[in-house]
């Protein structure tokens, strides 16, 4: 009798970075549903994105690609029809695949052959009496930081919800084929707002230090994102309060992934259903005085993301400490579907580790960001683009004028990083160099200080190592040398 195959739930919250949650050591994070599934399946402690901006993350872990390998380092430039993608593998060998929520990865054209069923439920079910909103006016220093209101209405509301419940419905409906639901929603991605309970549930007196904002020896950015926001004008009680909201948001995510496993062990699919939960990179969320992210921010706040997965009959409750990418992703689910890649990638897959096994303590996780100022077609500011934030009353308008005001802060960046050190090399702006078992929180950058000056150089030449080998990739399939007759 032939295997029954593996089904596929990939939960993929925006926004979402690992410390923030209780399984990954937060003392008062509320993540109930996400620390039972970190029980039950094995949880990697040290999983970092290839880039800190939706679309290029995302791009990556679903070809097994770092965003320079074939130019999805922006937010414009999505995977094509004639570009590989773990989707499309999987639709291809005759699964259904679903799709509840935002697209941050495919072109328009991209989705026919790659997903089956693409759904984005915003505009369905029971409404808000009152949505979020900015309760600051435009001359309030607290306009541009993302805390909004929450708002008033029934969790069901959210748009996210329904992206939730239209899986919970297809799995109601006793699939015979076997499917990958991939689940793309927007939380805790900023604005900080959630329903209530959630978006009080959290008091900013129980949270730890946040980083602190004034750092030496920081990039510039840093300085130019608080001005232009006018972060540098509020205080640690505002940012704290930004921090818990962010806080709260999560933990309505982990209602809805609760509601999730309940309706899986309803079907009886959860015995044969691999369940793997993940981000796109995570947000600053008050920490160094800023909120969201920088497409050149290489912050572990950023970079860093849980990485939980629950395989029927694999490990559970393990951890792993070695550090690994987010693109594995690509290999891992190919490997435990039976199905073969057939474009070259850097992915690794990590189903060794899913029945018990350490990782790799030698391995470097490599991420990267930012654009070139000869790119006006790569920025997030171009002509103008997105017209919605070229006015001082949107929200995205600090961080796009910067963008096209001061294009040396958001210049091309690149990270290394071990179990022991981290390096960011910027080509003209500041490097970062931290010894992390000393500095796990990167407060004190040592690039240039002659007691690490070995670690250093030895970070770089990986580094060079690592372009050598990934600037590009070759096709598969080849084409004829000789000439077409006529």
């Amino acid at each position: 009798m032939a295997k029954k195959p593996l089904n596929f739930i990939l939960f993929n919250p925006d926004e979402m970075r690992a410390e923030s949650l209780g399984c990954y050591g937060h003392p008062v994070a509320q993540t109930p549903h996400i620390d039972r599934l970190a029980a039950e399946g094995v949880r990697f402690d040290q999983c970092h994105v290839q880039h800190t901006v939706c679309s290029p993350s995302r791009c990556s872990f679903m070809t097994g690609w770092y965003p320079h390998v074939s130019g999805h380092r922006t937010l414009w430039h999505l995977l094509r029809p004639h570009e590989p993608n773990l989707l499309k593998y999987m639709k291809r060998a005759g699964y259904d695949v679903a799709w509840w929520g935002k697209n941050d990865l495919l072109a328009t054209e991209s989705f026919a052959d790659s997903v089956s069923e693409v759904n984005v439920r915003r505009s369905e079910g029971p409404t808000f009496t009152k949505r979020a909103c900015n309760p600051y006016s435009l001359d309030d220093p607290r306009y541009y930081s993302f805390l909004n209101d929450p708002p008033e209405g029934p969790a069901e509301a959210h748009h996210d919800y329904r992206s939730v419940q239209g899986a919970i419905d297809f799995l109601g409906t006793n699939p015979e084929n076997p499917f990958l639901l991939y689940l793309p929603i927007s939380f805790p991605h900023c604005p900080f707002r959630a329903p209530q309970p959630w978006h009080d549930s959290i008091d900013p007196d129980t949270l730890p230090p946040l980083r602190p904002a004034e750092l030496a020896n920081k990039p510039d950015y840093f300085q130019l994102i608080r001005k232009n926001r006018r972060l540098d004008e509020l205080d640690q009680s505002f940012l704290r309060k930004i921090n818990a909201v962010y806080l709260g948001m999560i933990g309505f995510v982990d209602y809805m992934l609760g509601k999730l496993l309940e309706a899986l062990e309803e079907s009886g699919h959860a015995d044969d259903t691999v369940i793997l939960f993940f981000s796109d990179h995570g947000d600053w969320a008050g920490d160094f005085g800023l909120v969201e992210k920088w497409p050149s921010g290489l912050d572990d706040c950023l970079t860093r993301i849980p990485m939980i997965v629950r395989l029927p009959k694999g490990a559970k409750g393990h951890v792993v400490n070695e550090p690994i990418e987010c693109q594995d992703l690509m290999a891992t689910v190919l490997e435990l579907a039976g199905v073969e890649a057939e474009h070259t990638h850097f992915s690794r897959s990590l189903v060794p580790q899913l029945h018990g096994a350490s990782g790799d303590p030698d391995r470097a996780i490599f991420a990267e960001g930012g654009y070139d100022t000869h790119e006006p077609n790569a920025s997030e500011y171009w002509d103008g683009r997105p017209a919605f934030a070229s006015k001082p009353e949107a929200i995205y308008y600090p961080k796009i004028m910067q963008q096209g005001e001061n294009p040396e802060s958001v210049e091309r960046a690149v990270m290394i990083r071990t179990m022991t050190h981290k390096l960011v090399r910027r080509r003209q702006g500041v490097c970062e160099l931290y010894e992390l078992g000393t500095d796990p929180q990167e407060l004190n950058n040592r690039y240039g200080d002659p007691a690490l000056s070995a670690m250093q150089s030895k970070l770089e030449q990986r580094l060079l190592d690592w372009y050598l080998q990934t600037s590009d990739v070759v096709p598969h399939n080849d084409d004829p040398r000789g000439y077409a007759k006529r």
